[in-house]
């Protein structure tokens, strides 16, 4: 297991800086994911660790060692791609051998741990196969399978599902994270999608225009963001977020922070309620019914929408007039910077 150290790094493309400082320490053994919209700078960042691309500015260390002037295959890490990128000619088990056999690892050595990674991944029975012969699902293992065989000191996964159907994403992801309590190393893990961001990570990074907006647990983005880039990016469905100076809680004298211009309130804590006990009143504009709850989309009287996951019994109907209320300790205020200010 090795750490690794990102400080003050800097990327630049001629004259366009596309990662701005980044300072970041990754403990031994720990599952980071790199989360953020696209063009945020997580892949560019991931491929500067991996050696891939150049520092304009900073220093990476893995494993307590300076790496910048290292070349990407004597840094002791190895990286899954989105594409599976698999030799086609060769076997699943000729691509699981190729990089030892040109670190020239002993014969019996690759085959020890070939064996052995494939009944770990469960893919002993493809090994004879070519990769057209497989599925997504399978390629995908054998790309991590080759990986695994190198023993790495960190593996760097770089949205390795995306080109997955929806079960066979969830099928890998569980595959992930059973990997990484079997072997303890440190992983790095870029993605869009914050459910695979939640279920695997140990912490996130929320990255936004190349520099890092808060770094965090899941819960701890979830339940204190740090600003409302991070409030509205994690979670599902986006948090609302209303202009205070232009509603009606201002009237309701909701217990409101100095200097705070914008409410945040998850669409999970949203409740229906009657006229009397209501905070905000709206009408019902569309309604999707997810089998599990009813997402409904709402436009309150300032003429904003905003999003309610409710229970899937509510009776509700598309064009009725709809009161809402929710939990105060469940509320977030955000000042004019969009910096969070308080959370009840």
């Amino acid at each position: 297991m090795s750490n690794v150290k990102l400080i003050d790094l800097y990327k630049s493309y001629d004259k366009n800086e596309v990662i701005h400082g980044v300072d970041l320490e990754i403990k031994s053994g720990e599952f980071i994911v790199f989360v953020g919209p696209s063009g945020c700078g997580k892949s560019t960042l991931l491929r500067m660790i991996a050696g891939l691309e150049e520092i304009t500015k900073g220093t990476i260390q893995i494993d307590n060692q300076i790496v910048n002037d290292i070349v990407a295959a004597e840094r002791g890490i190895a990286m899954v791609f989105q594409s599976y990128a698999l030799f086609p000619h060769m076997t699943v088990k000729e691509n699981m051998s190729f990089g030892l056999k040109m670190a020239k690892v002993p014969k019996n050595e690759i085959e020890q741990r070939v064996k052995e990674v494939a009944t770990v991944l469960e893919i002993n029975s493809y090994l004879d196969r070519l990769p057209k012969q497989l599925s997504g699902g399978q390629r995908q293992r054998v790309a991590i399978g080759r990986a695994i065989v190198r023993n790495p000191k960190v593996f760097l996964f770089d949205e390795p599902l995306s080109n997955l159907d929806a079960a066979l994403r969830v099928q890998t992801r569980i595959e992930i994270a059973k990997l990484h309590k079997q072997l303890s190393t440190t992983m790095i893990y870029v993605t869009h999608d914050q459910v695979e961001a939640i279920t695997l990570a140990d912490r996130i990074v929320v990255l936004n225009n190349g520099m890092i907006e808060q770094v965090g647990s899941p819960i701890e983005l979830y339940t204190s963001p740090k600003n409302q880039f991070v409030a509205e990016f994690i979670g599902s469905p986006r948090m609302n977020i209303i202009d205070l100076n232009e509603s009606e809680l201002v009237v309701k004298n909701i217990d409101i922070p100095d200097q705070s211009s914008k409410l945040g309130i998850r669409p999970e804590h949203i409740v229906i309620a009657s006229s009397d006990d209501s905070k905000i009143s709206g009408n019902v504009r569309h309604i999707e019914n997810l089998g599990e709850h009813l997402l409904c989309y709402i436009k309150i009287s300032t003429g904003a929408e905003i999003t309610a996951k409710l229970d899937v019994n509510s009776k509700i109907s598309e064009g009725s007039s709809i009161y809402l209320n929710w939990d105060r300790s469940q509320t977030h205020f955000f000042n004019s910077s969009n910096i969070t200010i308080k959370h009840n």
